[in-house]
This record gives C-alpha cells, sequence and structure tokens, in this order.
C-alpha cells in the first residue's frame, strides 16, 4: 500500500457561498465559489493530497432540485475551478434525515466509500494524518466519527460566537478554507 495524504471538504460554506439556514444551492447560477478558495484547493492539489467532497444535499429528495442539476453545479464548480485543482471523488447523501441512511453526516459512509476507492487503488491514508474541513458542527462531528483531524470553518453556516452550544469541538478553527489550508500544510510538516 502507498500511504497518501488526505483531505475531505463539506461543499457549502466551505467552497460555495452558504446559501443560509434550511436553504439550499438550487440552480447552477446559485453556485458561487467563496473567495480564495480556488488558489487554497490548488495548494492541497500542489502538495499532493487527495481531495474529496462528501456533503449532504437533502434539497435532491426534497424535490427542490434535481440530481441532474446536482451534476450541473458539480460540472460548473469543476469549470470555475480549473486543472489545477484535482478532486479525487465528489461524494453526495441525497437523503432527508430521516431516511437514517448511513452515508448522511455526521455518519460516515461517504468517507468509508472513498476509503475504500483508495484501498482499491493500492492506496492508503493515516486516520492522524487525515482531515475533515467543514463550517458546521455536524462536519466536526463527522470527522470525530471516522477519527480524523478536523478544521471548522467560519465562512458558512456556524459562527464563533455559538462555541459554547456546540455538542463537540473540532481540533482548530479557521476563518475560511485558505486558512484552514495554511493548518493542514503547517500541522502536516511536524
Amino acid at each position: 500500500m502507498i500511504k497518501i495524504k488526505v483531505v475531505f471538504l463539506d461543499r457549502d460554506g466551505v467552497i460555495n457561498k452558504y446559501p443560509g439556514h434550511f436553504k439550499y444551492v438550487t440552480a447552477v447560477r446559485d453556485f458561487k465559489l467563496l473567495p480564495n478558495v480556488k488558489n487554497a484547493l490548488q495548494r492541497l492539489t500542489e502538495a499532493g493530497f487527495k481531495i474529496f467532497i462528501v456533503s449532504n444535499q437533502a434539497g435532491v429528495s426534497k424535490s427542490l432540485y434535481s440530481h441532474k442539476t446536482l451534476g450541473q453545479m458539480n460540472a460548473a464548480m469543476l469549470k470555475k475551478l480549473g486543472k489545477k485543482v484535482v478532486f479525487s471523488g465528489i461524494y453526495y447523501c441525497t437523503h432527508l434525515k430521516e431516511a437514517d441512511c448511513p452515508c448522511r453526516k455526521p455518519k460516515t459512509g461517504l468517507i468509508d466509500r472513498a476509503f475504500n476507492k483508495l484501498k482499491k487503488q493500492g492506496l492508503s491514508a493515516s486516520l492522524k494524518k487525515t482531515w475533515f474541513i467543514g463550517d458546521s458542527i455536524v462536519d466536526v462531528q463527522t470527522g470525530k466519527n471516522a477519527k480524523l483531524k478536523t478544521i471548522l470553518v467560519f465562512s458558512g453556516r456556524e459562527k464563533r460566537r455559538n462555541q459554547k452550544d456546540w455538542s463537540v469541538n473540532p481540533d482548530f478553527i479557521a476563518k475560511n478554507l485558505s486558512e484552514a489550508v495554511d493548518t493542514v500544510l503547517k500541522t502536516g510538516r511536524k
């Protein structure tokens, strides 16, 4: 097995503008990259990280947008990010919370799927050196459930002022994805 470095990312609020509580990005025209995301992802790619997006997208099950639209948003995102950003996988759970799906965060089904894909390619990653970057406590809990290092970014859903209410604490906090990547790259060198 070849050892690799892995980063898991939530999508809304980390890569693109967070649409607001109980709202969804429902069309390609509403998918707006956050500032410096392209550069941050290029830095991860150049540093040799395998990058995966893992995101709950229950708006599909709620019929707010279709699987086809979700695919179109992916295509638009990849086009905006350019060829210097390489994702090893983009995984979504489109089920409602009530479905109790094993891939819906904070469960780890999407992460397990990514690790299985890597294993089939003869690749493995140390959990202690694998990261989960998200904008919500659900993301932090997902990372903790998978035994990953976690970074909570304040570019989306969660705000620092809510810290007293958090059910779990992240390993690191960051203003945005760019600052989170700084932490990953700096910590990875130790």
